[in-house]
């Protein structure tokens, strides 16, 4: 499952891409999660009705704080797109297990491995590799990068922190996942968490006076893609895994979508990786080999 929903994840960049020739960033997100919730409506209420009046206020508020999270982390990593390449856009908004992992002791009881954490410094030791060649440049002389004034001011910087952001609010939303999944099954879990965010995200499009409407075909092809295939495929597999693995063990395995979105972008968009970029992808699935091979931590009593 979590292979399937690495795979799936992969494509959003690329489709995303394509969206923003016409749609703005937070429109393109607020469609993604609103036909996400539509699609799972019928299929979550009336078979899970009765899990869903169960719910406890606390229960509700994690839901809510979940959904919040999920609609920053798209809110500010698709918009980080329009500054920055495909690759170290994913690679930064997949840190997730670096900030899981320092959380998940306090958050969730769950202890790490010293296989995890080999796996875990290796993997970001490729994403810092796959980020920097985006900055710098071989050349006959060397490894030549910009000053750090330039590097600052640069449009990538800004893509790069609004990435990073988006990789802070989906830890959020790994960790309150991880708490919440074990007691509730899948289809209104993500019933719940999708549509409390597509709420979010279209609120914010409200306010914003940003347009919604008068695309092309094209266009609203890609939005519906980009539900079916990284969100309701993607994000609901590893919201499932969620209820067998530990959050950290989830979160690290995030690490394969810069690998899949390079390869994808390289053929959708002409983005060719470089040597440093390849040598960043192959340390990333090195590493999320290793840290995967011995899962720590108990595991719980669940919901299919």
């Amino acid at each position: 499952m979590l292979l399937l929903g690495i795979i799936a994840v992969s494509t959003a960049s690329p489709l995303i891409r394509f969206a923003q020739g016409e749609a703005s960033s937070l429109v393109i997100a607020a469609y993604r999660m609103g036909l996400s919730g539509l699609i799972l409506l019928p299929l979550a209420v009336p078979r899970h009705n009765a899990e869903l009046r169960k719910l406890t206020p606390g229960q509700l508020a994690l839901a809510a704080l979940s959904g919040l999270f999920l609609a920053l982390h798209f809110a500010t990593w698709i918009l980080s797109l329009e500054y920055t390449s495909v690759a170290s856009s994913v690679v930064l908004v997949t840190t997730n297990p670096l900030w899981v992992a320092l959380l998940a002791p306090w958050f969730l009881k769950e202890r790490l491995a010293p296989a995890f954490l080999i796996g875990l410094l290796v993997a970001l030791a490729g994403g810092v590799i796959v980020a920097v060649s985006d900055s710098c440049a071989q050349t006959a002389s060397g490894l030549v990068c910009p000053p750090l004034n330039e590097f600052v001011n640069g449009k990538a910087f800004w893509g790069d922190i609004l990435a990073l952001m988006g990789a802070w609010a989906g830890s959020g939303y790994i960790l309150i996942g991880r708490r919440l999944r074990p007691r509730l099954s899948l289809a209104p879990y993500i019933f719940l968490v999708y549509g409390l965010a597509a709420l979010a995200l279209i609120g914010l499009v409200a306010v914003s006076g940003l347009p919604v409407s008068g695309f092309s075909p094209a266009t609203y092809g890609y939005l519906l893609l980009l539900a079916l295939v990284p969100q309701l495929l993607g994000h609901s597999s590893f919201n499932w895994a969620l209820a067998h693995l530990p959050a950290s063990y989830v979160s690290i395995s995030l690490l394969g979508e810069p690998l899949g979105s390079t390869i994808l972008a390289y053929f959708a968009l002409g983005e060719i990786p470089g040597w440093l970029k390849i040598c960043g992808a192959a340390l990333i699935l090195g590493g999320i080999l290793f840290a995967t091979l011995r899962p720590a931590s108990k595991r719980l009593a669940v919901y299919n």
